[in-house]
């Protein structure tokens, strides 16, 4: 659903993750990345282009490969689904390329990440197929998903790519991720702007509005949103 800051919701029995918006204080969340307005893809390499481009625009974004993990076939995946290896029910996922795949089986990768698979692909066996595999999004049709539960939960998918305006119009940046590192959903925000991307409590605090069909958050920043963070003062004595 959404990003949690605002309102602790659980988890929904889907093995796509459910966000709602906290009611204060604190964040809070796990997510499903997947969009019916995929999220901007990492620039293609010159020659992929039609590996990250989204195809249907009825479809949610669940996943992405990355290299190709050995030889013999297998890949690495990065899911979005809530429960990272769920991704492997959904068959067939669509591919970016236009290809309709499948995982035979998919386990944690090296290096702790939960969301970081090593996925064995139907028909693919060759490390060569697997490394065709590199940089290509896996979709869903957006009618297999269960809908939210609550009004105020959301599909991760549908917070990616969400224009952020603030309560007087001033658009200050976009959504491109809904990262959740335990304490709550936070809204990674790309500044209007060049320069560092940013985190906002996904809370009733800090997003007022959630419109999906005009493609907005209306947001209270703090204003010192996108500024570096500053470093805690030497307490220590000099020499």
């Amino acid at each position: 659903m959404s990003k949690r800051e605002r309102f602790q919701k659980k988890r929904s029995a889907s093995p796509l993750p459910l966000v709602g918006r906290g009611r204060g204080g604190g964040v809070s969340a796990n997510l499903f990345k997947g969009t019916l307005t995929p999220p901007p893809p990492t620039p293609p390499h010159k020659g992929e282009e039609s590996r990250t481009a989204p195809v249907r625009d009825d479809l949610v974004l669940v996943g992405e490969f990355g290299r190709a993990h050995g030889l013999k076939g297998e890949v690495r995946l990065k899911s979005h689904t809530g429960d990272p290896q769920a991704i492997a029910g959904y068959r067939p996922l669509i591919a970016s390329d236009g290809r309709s795949l499948s995982l035979k089986s998919v386990r944690p990768a090296p290096g702790g990440a939960p969301d970081l698979l090593i996925a064995v692909v139907d028909r693919v066996t060759t490390r060569e197929a697997a490394e065709a595999l590199n940089r290509v999004h896996l979709y869903v049709e957006r009618d297999r998903l269960p809908p939210p539960d609550e009004d105020d939960e959301f599909l991760l998918a549908d917070l990616i790519g969400l224009s952020v305006q603030t309560e007087a119009g001033e658009t200050i940046g976009t959504v491109i991720d809904v990262p959740n590192y335990g304490g709550g959903d936070l809204l990674e925000i790309a500044p209007a702007q060049t320069g560092p991307t940013a985190f906002l409590p996904f809370t009733k605090a800090f997003v007022l509005v959630v419109d999906l069909v005009a493609k907005r958050l209306v947001a209270v920043p703090p204003d010192d949103l996108f500024e570096p963070a500053k470093a805690a003062p030497d307490s220590g004595d000099e020499a």
